[in-house]
């Protein structure tokens, strides 16, 4: 299990700067390409499931370049971590402590997983803003009165990781759903210890379009 942990860790922070290599030289095609295909795969013959899926990624790659237009690329990098401590998370306590499954779409997730995404999700979530100096300050909101104390910053901050991970576990169970309809284990072979390159982004996918939309929508009194 050790072995699969390490694996799956060094798959995650290989595929991190790999990602914000084609973001920055404007290949991200690449990915959305990758992971169109690896869709067109699962979902065979389920042409309107298949035209949706594509329409989501069309709108989730969107919102990532939004993001990155509108926003400063320490949120950006935020939420992307987030995401991988959850899975990093999940994978690393489910398989450590086991106990009752969570759901039957993915019988490997486990509650003690689920612990797991959202405790090594807020861990690092407050490492990583105590570490880049003044986070919040550059983070444009359309509709919110920013002004609060260090408390309410705080408080503010875990329910955004809280919401953030749980977003990104839906994208991984709704990946898992279609799958088990598949009856296939991962979306390709392209990572090793995750499959598919959609096995990995699945999360993240989800999570991009919740954060643009938050950030448009989003009004503290």
């Amino acid at each position: 299990m050790i072995k699969e942990i390490e694996k799956r860790i060094l798959t995650s922070l290989i595929l991190l700067p790999l990602t914000f290599f084609f973001i920055f030289k404007g290949s991200v095609f690449f990915i959305f390409f990758v992971a169109s295909y690896e869709w067109f795969k699962l979902t065979k013959r389920k042409n309107l499931v298949k035209l949706f899926g594509i329409i989501f990624l069309i709108l989730s790659f969107y919102s990532a370049y939004l993001l990155r237009l509108e926003q400063d690329f320490k949120f950006f990098l935020f939420i992307i971590l987030i995401s991988i401590l959850t899975d990093i998370g999940g994978y690393i306590f489910g398989r450590t402590f086991k106990g009752p499954k969570l759901t039957k779409i993915s019988p490997k997730k486990t509650y003690s997983g689920l612990i797991g995404s959202f405790a090594l999700s807020i861990i690092g979530g407050f490492i990583f803003v105590e570490f880049v100096n003044n986070f919040f300050i550059n983070i444009h909101f359309s509709l919110i009165n920013f002004e609060l104390i260090d408390n309410q910053l705080n408080l503010f901050l875990l329910l955004f990781i809280l919401i953030v991970s749980s977003v990104s576990q839906i994208g991984d169970l709704t990946v898992s759903y279609f799958k088990r309809l598949a009856k296939i284990k991962d979306t390709g072979k392209i990572l090793p210890g995750h499959g598919g390159l959609l096995d990995r982004i699945d999360g993240i996918l989800f999570v991009i379009p919740f954060a643009y939309i938050y950030l448009k929508l989003a009004i503290i009194y």
